[in-house]
């Protein structure tokens, strides 16, 4: 199947945050949301439940949690009891909800920046300290979990660890191996990994995504999972996300979560999930073979036209984590681009200290705005 963009034309008259937070001069390639159509399956299933006036409160269904069982097994190859899963608004309010229940007020919470900048807020709203195990790099292999430094961490007395998985902005998909690593050390800190795999269906063709509650008996035993079909299917704002559990004792804790917290749910989120991942992978497919084109694109005009700019192809997502540091835009240089180029990106510093002198832009768009959008980045002379 194939999936296009729509055009700007139509574009400009969703009323999303991505199409009314800058003028209409502006190309936003800022926020995670993506330029293609909703899925026919999606919006038929939508249709389907005005049509019969069913905008009222959840009710006792498991149907997006056995269609999200049936695509995990299909995709992934991983086992989930539809029991074992609760749903909730959205991926922050999983992660939120899992940390209240296993840390106490002013635990520290590991986070590997650059990262997701809502994780920070995240980490203080659930009660627990931030405790930054900033990302190892290597010039050749490119970015990885310091995984000495997150023992460090346990071992000084870090009650949690929220990971990312994939990692967000930089497309990076962990190892089996490296979760594997993960879990052990949780396992002999008794500690608890709330792992956030929103962005695992856009895994590319050209890399493996693993669970982390997949990985052994251990990230069973110590991890909580967040999914959602939010950022794989656009449905952001119809609001559903889950909590899944792989083990009697994480099943147990999800167990103590207020009832409110799954009665929160949008109806219409759990009917859009389950129509994403029921009916709409053909969908999903025609979009990541549209990202991954895009995803060449983009390595092809930064050569071309921005050769100085530093960038590693995502193996997941349609996020590209830019380094202009060598065209001294300075710390910020998403606001150099908005001001001259008139592109949105997502200001490198958002994701921590070591997002200075970096953007992060979405190519999930038409290949013709991506060109135009990294023909005004190369215009710009600060």
């Amino acid at each position: 199947m194939t999936i296009e963009a729509d055009s700007l034309e139509k574009l400009r008259t969703r009323t999303s945050e991505k199409w009314r937070a800058y003028p209409d001069d502006v190309l936003p390639l800022f926020v995670a949301e993506m330029d293609y159509p909703l899925a026919e399956p999606i919006a038929e299933a939508l249709i389907a439940a005005v049509r019969r006036s069913d905008t009222g409160y959840i009710g006792p269904d498991d149907s997006a949690k056995r269609a999200f069982a049936d695509f995990a097994r299909n995709s992934w190859g991983w086992d989930v009891d539809p029991a074992r899963v609760t749903t909730t608004t959205d991926v922050s309010s999983v992660i939120v909800e899992s940390l209240r229940l296993v840390i106490a007020p002013g635990d520290r919470v590991i986070i590997t920046p650059p990262v997701y900048p809502p994780f920070f807020g995240m980490v203080t709203e659930a009660g627990g300290v931030v405790e930054e195990v900033p990302l190892s790099v290597d010039p050749a292999s490119g970015w990885s979990l310091d995984l000495d430094g997150i023992e460090r961490a346990f071992a000084s007395g870090a009650r949690a660890f929220l990971l990312c998985n994939p990692h967000n902005p930089l497309g990076l998909v962990h190892s089996a191996g490296e979760l594997a690593a993960v879990a052990e050390l949780a396992a002999r800190y008794d500690a608890v990994v709330v792992s956030d795999e929103v962005h695992a269906p856009l895994t590319h063709s050209d890399a493996t995504f693993t669970p982390f509650l997949s990985v052994s008996d251990a990230a069973r035993e110590h991890g909580i999972a967040a999914h959602s079909a939010s950022k794989a299917w656009n449905l952001a704002g119809l609001k559903c996300a889950m909590f899944v559990a792989a083990s009697d004792r994480m099943a147990g804790v999800l167990a103590t979560l207020p009832f409110e917290v799954e009665e929160r749910t949008s109806l219409f989120g759990r009917i859009a999930t389950e129509a994403a991942y029921r009916d709409s992978r053909a969908c999903l497919g025609g979009m990541l073979a549209a990202v991954e084109a895009n995803r060449a694109l983009l390595t092809q005009l930064l050569t071309q036209y921005l050769p100085e700019v530093r960038y590693r192809e995502p193996r997941a997502s349609y996020l590209a984590w830019l380094d202009f540091r060598p065209l001294d835009w300075g710390v910020e240089p998403a606001g150099l681009a908005l001001d001259e180029a008139r592109v949105a990106l997502v200001p490198g510093p958002d994701f921590g200290r070591e997002g200075a002198g970096f953007a992060r832009l979405n190519f999930a768009c038409s290949p013709s705005v991506l060109t135009e959008a990294v023909l005004r980045l190369a215009s710009v002379r600060p």
